[in-house]
């Protein structure tokens, strides 16, 4: 049984601003308006939190016609949603609460903005991910999605000289920038957000985990498989020639990763809980293993206020 010399802990890891938001935002739900409230999609790419928001009584739908009752509190999730299904739960008179991360709302913004002003829009982003299928239902006509530098060499567009790009907000910070890159050096008149699309969360976390797997021999990330944010730290421990692999929790711990690993990193996606990263440690403590620190890169502050017609109807119940 191979227990390593040392644990670090990235920092920053875990929740971000937005997610946990929207995952209070189901639970303020279920306390203010008791059980079942729907959840359309789930609320975050986090196995474990839908499961424990389902024991609580969220039920989960893929689509809204998929048995939401008419009237009934529905919760759109963090990745937000095109303005097909908002028209399609007011149709149905369903009482709907959106939980999008502001940050993923500016990028919708953008697109409309650049739609309006006649611009074709590139959205660098993955195929079939719920934030993507969300943003280009904002302007259908006006958006291409592309996913690597290969697809920028093969872009057609009808005006050059209207065209704009945003991004999915969770990706690989360095492979969106050489993406921008080429499509800076094939279309020169190209304009882009204000600001970077890539959130602060998604940036911050590749970055405590670029600094960190120089150090580690393994890099351990906790995050749930269709979690974007998750998916791309194991990348840029990989890229840096150390092995990462992605978990759900501790119980996938797979012996033979730990052959020769003294010192193994932690970290985990902007979806996935604490509680999961203090299993893990623990898992590891039981081993044997004694030295655990934590590796900060840098502090986050940043705080969402919950939606409006959460907060509003947590004053009313106060009041009460």
């Amino acid at each position: 049984m191979h227990a390593p010399e040392k644990l670090l802990l990235a920092a920053p890891r875990g929740y971000c601003a937005g997610v946990d938001r929207a995952v209070q935002t189901v639970e303020r739900a279920l306390e203010l308006h008791g059980a079942p409230v729907y959840v359309r999609k789930e609320i975050v790419h986090n196995k474990h939190v839908v499961e424990t928001l389902r024991e609580r009584g969220a039920v989960f739908v893929d689509e809204l016609e998929d048995t939401i009752p008419e009237g009934a509190i529905t919760v759109f999730s963090a990745h937000g949603v095109s303005p097909a299904v908002h028209a399609d739960a007011e149709r149905r008179n369903l009482v709907t609460i959106d939980a999008t991360c502001p940050l993923v709302t500016k990028v919708h913004r953008e697109a409309l903005k650049f739609a309006a002003e006649g611009y074709t829009i590139v959205l660098i982003g993955h195929a079939g991910h719920e934030e993507v299928e969300g943003t280009m239902g904002e302007a259908p006509d006006h958006i291409v999605l592309i996913e690597s530098e290969a697809d920028v060499d093969t872009l057609e567009v009808e005006d050059e000289r209207k065209l704009a790009y945003i991004s999915q907000t969770t990706l690989a910070v360095d492979e969106t920038r050489t993406i921008i890159a080429r499509l800076r050096e094939r279309f020169p008149h190209i304009t882009g957000p204000r600001t970077d699309d890539i959130c602060y969360a998604t940036t911050n976390r590749q970055a405590a985990v670029r600094q960190m797997a120089e150090q580690c021999d393994l890099v351990l990330v906790i995050g749930s498989k269709n979690s974007s944010n998750s998916n791309r730290l194991v990348d840029v421990a990989r890229d840096l020639g150390t092995a990462s692999y992605l978990i759900d929790g501790a119980d996938q711990v797979q012996e033979e990763w730990l052959e020769g690993a003294r010192v193994v990193g932690i970290s985990s996606g902007a979806s996935a809980p604490e509680e999961l990263v203090t299993a893990l440690v623990d898992f590891f403590r039981a081993r044997g293993t004694t030295d655990v620190s934590e590796f900060e890169v840098l502090r986050e502050d940043v705080r969402f206020m919950l939606p409006k017609q959460i907060r509003q109807a947590m004053t009313q119940a106060g009041d009460a």
